[in-house]
């Protein structure tokens, strides 16, 4: 009787090897309707409402432009023979290689995104020729502006771009793009250190897909197209003017008062415009205290909205609250502890005592890796905030795996089953749905929508992710 005992045992393992099998397929094809349907779901919404048979909305943007070099992080640190550091330190701007390595060991695990200008010409310099001699160097438009005047223009908008560009950058310009400021004969170059989840640097292993930028710019921190931009913009007629690009004035070495007046020339502008039209400033990689506390008198309170990162929200927020700029957060944040930062900065931003043209803030938009928020007053002038979150979140997975059409085969989930709307004890919680995954509701004076986004596996680019991402946002609600 032990040899049938004996032969069972095999067709045991056997049975059961297979069965694994068929609930991993399972599993998978589950997994792979439920992307389905939330594609479907969102491209619904986002088609919900359009420009067919409308006036193109117009809108002005500024500032600068650049060409972005775009290398894998990790190669151009190991070409440029650029060791990796364990005493990871947060530095304002780059002087050294030690410091480059330091910031980059800072930023680098945790995956989040960072902007840093480098003083020493001679070290850029190095790392630009080190770049081009990878073998993946690709070159591309970059600049907030740019980014986004094109991603506007593709979209079917008219555009009028405040921006001294190049030749080459003009070249890859949309034709619908007009652009004030005179050319330059060498442009501005940033580069892009992009790398994926699970990248190794020595013994430092990256959380998620993000970049590393470091520049030496010379024409962008003076926003030196300010005054032929704004001689264009009465003629222009805009429905809403979109600024970016500041932080391109982050540790730059300007002279005594420099800076101020430039961003005072800035608010100039803003205030000779008619405040029915919209104001958008889109955030960024902030580190110099001294400017957000510029952009807080000059720019913020003539701004009706504002677009920021996971990042970018607890950066001002703290700033606003009196402390100092937390340079890193979470980089997978709940979404209730989003939503209660974005409350409490709007509360925060429309309890101040407006002064002569301050615009009272009316929309919010916060990108982050796995979900778009946005907050609008109701009554504002911001239009189908729905489908604009849904069109946001389409977009983030259309640049970053740079392609228009989308595969679910290369994108996953990563919000949860459900999400409390805050951190509050006994707070609502809303189930994720994957036939309606756009959420609406309301509070108070203002309503928050909130889409999940498909997020990319196979990254193309993570850099002028953002930018995209706030421009597809804005396109409908104008």
């Amino acid at each position: 009787m032990a040899a049938p005992k004996l032969l069972c045992l095999p067709l045991l393992s056997l049975l059961a090897l297979l069965l694994a099998y068929w609930f991993r397929h399972v599993e998978k094809d589950n997994l792979q309707n439920r992307l389905d349907t939330v594609l479907s779901s969102l491209l619904r919404a986002e088609q919900k409402v359009g420009l067919d048979g409308q006036r193109p909305p117009r809108i002005a943007i500024g500032f600068g432009g650049c060409l972005d070099i775009i290398v894998d992080g990790v190669a151009l640190m190991q070409e440029a023979a650029i060791e990796p550091s364990y005493h990871p330190i947060h530095h304002n701007f780059i002087e050294t290689e030690t410091q480059l390595a330091e910031s980059f060991a800072y930023f680098f695990p945790p995956g989040a995104a960072s902007e840093r200008y480098v003083s020493n010409e001679t070290l850029f310099r190095k790392l630009v020729d080190a770049s081009k001699r990878l073998s993946e160097m690709r070159w591309a438009l970059g600049g907030n502006a740019p980014v986004m005047a094109n991603r506007l223009a593709s979209e079917g908008c008219g555009r009028l771009l405040g921006g001294r560009l190049s030749t080459e950058e003009i070249s890859v310009l949309s034709d619908r793009i007009t652009v004030a400021g005179e050319p330059l004969t060498d442009a501005d170059i940033h580069l892009i250190m992009e790398y994926p989840t699970g990248a190794k640097w020595g013994n430092h292993i990256s959380r998620r897909a993000n970049r590393y930028i470091v520049h030496s710019d010379s024409h962008n921190p003076m926003i030196d197209s300010l005054e032929d931009f704004k001689s264009q913009l009465e003629g222009f007629k805009p429905d809403l003017l979109v600024i970016g690009g500041l932080q391109m004035m982050d540790s730059f070495p300007f002279k005594q008062g420099q800076r101020e007046s430039r961003l005072k020339a800035l608010q100039e502008t803003i205030l000779s415009m008619d405040q029915k039209i919209g104001c958008h400033f889109e955030m960024a990689s902030f580190v110099e205290q001294d400017l957000m506390r510029d952009l807080l008198e000059y720019v913020i309170p003539y701004s009706d909205s504002l677009g920021m990162n996971e990042q970018e929200l607890p950066n001002l927020l703290s700033l606003i609250k009196g402390g100092n700029i937390t340079v890193l957060s979470d980089p997978y944040p709940r979404v209730a502890s989003i939503l209660d930062q974005m409350r409490e900065l709007y509360k925060l931003l429309r309890s101040q005592e407006p002064k002569m043209g301050q615009r009272p803030l009316t929309r919010l938009h916060v990108h982050t890796l796995a979900f778009q928020a946005m907050m609008v007053t109701k009554g504002s002038m911001w239009k189908n905030t729905m489908s604009a979150t849904a069109k946001a979140s389409l977009t983030a997975n259309r640049h970053v795996c740079g392609s228009a059409r989308i595969d679910t085969r290369k994108a996953k989930l990563i919000m949860d089953e459900s999400f409390s709307v805050s951190r509050e004890v006994g707070s609502q919680r809303i189930p994720f749905k994957e036939s309606r995954p756009v959420s609406c509701w309301e509070e108070e004076t203002y309503e928050i929508c909130l889409a999940p986004v498909l997020v990319c596996t196979e990254v193309f680019q993570t850099a002028g992710g953002g930018d995209n991402i706030s421009a597809a946002g804005l396109v409908l609600q104008i």
